[in-house]
């Protein structure tokens, strides 16, 4: 029975700096809030003898370095697969811009409309597809079905959305910066277990 844990990068952005929509293009480095939190993860998996048997990342600097410092803190043997399936959506015109600026060139309802209902700008140059965000997310679960436990994937909050639909997780799809989701493979199927979780706050999963 795998225990797949699926988790967002740490900040990208510190205090004072411009908010914008950091997509595929937006290739940011995690801040030092941002480290600190891999590491709150890392202390947690450590704690709970959560050690990756498996991890994957996407290829992005946010999600790389979230990655190396969980590793690093668990003594995780397992070396870091770095997914081109896990890179973050491309916003297209929305990447870099800030929610003030799509209001004004996109209306005040495509922004609630992709976060409250998941429905994309048709518009804006987003890219892959739905279909192959669907796939990817699909195709990387069932990588993961005879995986070692506990598997960990580290991606971003686009990407997390496609896994929250994929295994079947009720609420908002949204992942915090730092936080951490969790599903178990029972024969063939996969159980949500929890999702959006603060580190600290980690429920006692074995």
């Amino acid at each position: 029975m795998t225990l797949l844990l699926l988790a967002r990068h740490g900040n990208t952005f510190g205090p004072g700096d411009k908010i914008v929509w950091v997509g595929a293009r937006e290739d940011l480095p995690l801040v030092k809030s941002g480290e600190a939190q891999a590491a709150s993860l890392g202390e947690k998996l450590r704690e709970r003898s959560l050690t990756p048997q498996k991890i994957l990342s996407g290829p992005l600097k946010r999600t790389r370095r979230a990655a190396e410092i969980v590793r690093a803190i668990t003594a995780a043997d397992a070396e870091i697969g770095i997914d081109g399936r896990l890179t973050e959506i491309d916003y297209g015109q929305w990447g870099g811009k800030t929610d003030a600026e799509i209001d004004a060139a996109f209306g005040p309802d495509a922004i609630p409309a992709w976060r409250e209902r998941h429905q994309r700008p048709l518009d804006a140059g987003w890219s892959p597809d739905d279909a192959t965000l669907k796939a990817n997310a699909l195709n990387v679960i069932a990588d993961m079905e005879d995986a070692d436990s506990p598997a960990l994937v580290i991606t971003s909050n686009g990407i997390l959305r496609y896994f929250h639909a994929a295994i079947g997780f009720d609420g908002d799809p949204k992942v915090k910066t730092g936080h951490v989701c969790a599903a178990r493979r029972d024969g063939d199927t996969w159980r949500p277990l929890f999702w959006n979780c603060h580190p600290d706050d980690l429920p006692e999963v074995t």
